[in-house]
């Protein structure tokens, strides 16, 4: 065998390596790049399946802001009819005083506030009612004016017991059932 010879198997077997190290170097290149893309392609697709999650939950933030509000809007809306509706009442129940009928109601109160605390039970009512209380009540009238809408208020001499039967305290007693009305 000659110099040449084995230059030129020294030259082949290391162009073989050479090519055997090249190949393996692409291989292992394509690979690194195949996992890369993969990798790339898994992080956009969790990427954008966060983004729609998150866009979603904002949707839905916003919704039910906007059918918060709305419901906010009806109470408002519904509280500001029920507040006109008790207004409407105050104001008929007000009316009701310059009515002829309004003696009779007194009547009827001051026998139910003298069936309940007795014969002795002291009436008294609004100032603009002093004369017709005192003639109603007869000696049981008491002249201090109650700041109040209508109607009477009846006490107990000894002032324990108290019935108040002013238009003022059957419109609170009844509010329920008004709203349920005017709802």
């Amino acid at each position: 065998m000659s110099l040449e010879s084995l230059i030129d198997e020294i030259r082949a077997r290391g162009e073989a390596e050479l090519k055997a190290i090249s190949d393996r170097r692409e291989g292992d290149l394509a690979k690194i790049a195949a996992e890369r893309d993969a990798r790339v392609a898994t992080l956009r697709a969790e990427s954008a399946k966060a983004t729609d999650a998150e866009v979603a939950r904002d949707r839905a933030q916003r919704v039910a802001a906007a059918h918060l509000a709305a419901r906010r809007l009806l109470y408002e809306a519904r509280e500001e009819h029920l507040a006109d509706g008790f207004a409407e009442t105050r104001k008929l129940l007000a009316d009701l005083t310059d009515e002829a009928e309004y003696a009779e109601i007194l009547r009827k109160m001051i026998a139910s506030a003298t069936a309940r605390l007795g014969k002795s039970a002291r009436v008294s009512g609004r100032a603009e009612d002093a004369a017709l209380l005192a003639r109603l009540a007869g000696k049981s009238f008491d002249a201090s004016a109650r700041p109040i809408l209508g109607g009477i208020v009846a006490e107990t001499p000894d002032g324990h017991r108290r019935l108040d039967l002013s238009f003022d305290e059957l419109l609170r007693q009844r509010a329920d059932r008004l709203r349920e009305l005017l709802a």
